[in-house]
């Protein structure tokens, strides 16, 4: 695998190892630039349907990138709507342990998460970081200096960074942007994010909190050096499912109800587009019975959620504008 790029990238000090409704599309079609996919279906027909209309094909040892959610927490991607995809890649379901207590902070505890939400035995899974962690350089280097990731990152030649798109408690939103950022990260990795290049280990819990923009800057930064990592972006996909879509990320064991109808899937090689493209359907959707989109508008805008989206945008990574094509009707 081809790290970094063409220009120069910061490594770190050490190496260790318009009003729309929820039947329409948002305006974002309207605009050009980077294509993103969707479908209104979510099977895991309609999934591997969207893998292939990226027209880029995964190969060689395949990494699915997912969260497989906090004990108690019923909104996570269920193995039964990703095996289809899974299963057409060969891929290996790829995880990292958490920053903050909970039942996966652990290894013990996050393998028996694993197990309890069907992941084992349906799928391979790696805790990527269960035998250590190492840097990776950012080419933004604003807040954090370097990405701690999961050792075994190295292992793998591809990724597909397939997110359960939501709110988040801290970040606003969660999509494919966090999912490589956060989601990749080890636990000290996460605590770097987190703390805006602050704290790069987690000692009992990581505080230093208050930098809540460079916060959502590391998010893009860090995101920024998995996408690098894959050459270039050449060797990752991102696809986002907008379903069971609550104000709380999966890492949250208790979370909101879910007010929001299931939407869809989208995909994109853009993630920056990717994420604006799923906001977009949130902010532009017209609030019916049973489908309240206000509380997750809310979330995003008192957590300057789209911050992460912009600074990703302002540093290379992609493009907000997009031309969404929907897929139902080839």
């Amino acid at each position: 695998m081809l790290v970094g790029g063409a220009i120069a990238l910061s490594g770190c000090a050490t190496n260790t190892a318009k009003t729309a409704d929820n039947n329409t599309e948002p305006t974002g079609s309207e605009k050009k630039g980077s294509t993103v996919y969707l479908t209104r279906e979510i099977t895991p027909e309609a999934l591997v349907k969207i893998y292939n209309a990226l027209g880029r094909k995964a190969e060689g040892k395949v990494a699915v990138k997912i969260s497989t959610g906090e004990a108690g927490n019923p909104n996570y991607l269920k193995p039964e709507l990703i095996k289809l995809l899974v299963d057409e890649v060969n891929g290996t379901i790829v995880e990292c342990n958490t920053a903050y207590g909970g039942k996966r902070m652990t290894f013990d505890d996050h393998w028996q998460t694993i197990k309890d939400h069907g992941f084992l035995p349906t799928f391979k899974v790696d805790l990527m970081d269960e035998e250590g962690e190492f840097k990776i350089p950012v080419q933004d280097s604003t807040n954090i200096k370097c990405d701690i990731v999961g050792n075994h990152l190295k292992n793998y030649d591809f990724m597909i960074n397939l997110a359960h798109f939501k709110g988040h408690p801290m970040g606003g939103l969660g999509g494919v942007l966090k999912n490589a950022s956060i989601g990749v990260a080890s636990a000290n990795g996460k605590a770097n994010i987190h703390t805006a290049g602050y704290q790069q280990v987690v000692e009992g819990m990581w505080g230093h909190v208050e930098n809540q923009d460079g916060f959502l800057e590391s998010m893009a930064a860090a995101a920024q050096a998995v996408h690098n990592y894959f050459d270039n972006g050449k060797k990752v996909i991102y696809i986002a499912v907008m379903n069971n879509m609550t104000v709380d990320c999966d890492c949250v064991a208790t979370p909101e109800p879910v007010k929001l109808k299931d939407y869809g899937i989208l995909a994109s090689l853009d993630p920056v587009a990717l994420d604006k493209a799923c906001v977009d359907i949130i902010f532009n959707m017209t609030p019916s019975e049973g489908n309240d989109n206000q509380p997750l508008i809310e979330r995003i805008n008192r957590q300057h959620g789209i911050h992460t989206i912009e600074w990703a945008e302002e540093i290379g990574l992609g493009s907000t504008n997009y031309t969404l094509v929907n897929i139902d009707a080839k």
